[in-house]
């Protein structure tokens, strides 16, 4: 009886630990295909896109910018400069009507003009006068009207480009101010919380028209390309993860080649945070 039992009993325990290791088997290949997918929607998320920010107006707006001090381009002395803007029909520190609309990142003092010198970050000048410190030698000024969320007004009385010979530099080689260049102004710095969120794409282009079969800027975000843009519009850029991201611009004439400006190509570095400090 005990040799009959003992070989079923054998069999039953053989059945249930093989049952037993094939059920792990399957839940582990489960956990594997739902992280494998996880994952897989984790990077969809996290994927840039760049769209067309049609939600507002950047070419029909009047307003006109004017330097107006140093009043002399040539033999500025070195050090601390001076700089006057006359602004008309355009009211720096106002709101733009809209802007807590947009759900992107806003001034909450207004209006101002975006002062780049020699292409780095800009100085946001809410008031129509700016100091600086110049070393001796060659540069150019590029200042534009923006409206309080820092996108630049496009039209061709709305912004200076001047260039300046700073100190006693002999023999200096100029920028021809005629040909064609492209400045960064935004995204810059840090944003957080709902700003991280959809960020503001702007560039300033001069003496050149974007098209299919003409010059055109090419965008990439950490090393990746995103999109070549062939209209001067503002853009939004959305999906970037958290922490520092890099931006790169690159000019392209119609042929795909880098346009020849000291400004070309340019890339910056900003940060994203979920949620504010």
């Amino acid at each position: 009886m005990n040799k009959l039992i003992s070989p079923v009993l054998s069999l039953a325990v053989a059945a249930l630990l093989f049952t037993s290791c094939d059920s792990s088997s399957t839940s582990s290949e489960t956990d594997q295909d739902t992280t494998s997918t996880e994952g897989a929607m984790m990077e969809s998320a996290s994927e840039v896109t760049l769209t067309e920010a049609t939600d507002v107006a950047d070419d029909d707006m009047e307003g006109m910018l004017q330097l107006t001090a140093p009043t002399s381009t040539e033999g500025i002395p070195a050090g601390n400069v001076d700089f006057s803007f006359e602004v008309k029909n355009y009211e720096l520190g106002a709101q733009t009507p809209g802007a807590d609309q947009l759900g992107i990142a806003n001034s909450g003092q207004g209006q101002h003009i975006h002062f780049i010198m020699d292409n780095a970050p800009y100085s946001a000048l809410y008031e129509p006068k700016h100091s600086t410190q110049l070393d001796a030698g060659y540069h150019v000024l590029l200042a534009f009207l923006s409206r309080s969320y820092h996108l630049s007004i496009k039209n061709p009385e709305a912004f200076v480009l001047q260039d300046m010979v700073v100190g006693d530099a002999q023999n200096v080689e100029k920028a021809d101010l005629t040909a064609p260049h492209m400045f960064y102004s935004r995204p810059k710095g840090e944003y957080t919380g709902n700003d991280a969120q959809k960020v503001l794409l702007d560039f300033y282009i001069v003496n050149a028209d974007l098209g299919q079969s003409g010059y055109k800027v090419r965008v990439s975000v950490n090393g990746e390309e995103v999109q070549t843009l062939t209209k001067w519009a503002p853009y939004y850029l959305e999906g970037m993860p958290m922490g520092e991201n890099s931006i790169k611009l690159e000019f392209l004439d119609a042929d795909g080649n880098l346009v020849d400006s000291p400004y070309n190509p340019v890339e910056r570095t900003i940060t994203l945070t979920g949620a504010a400090s």
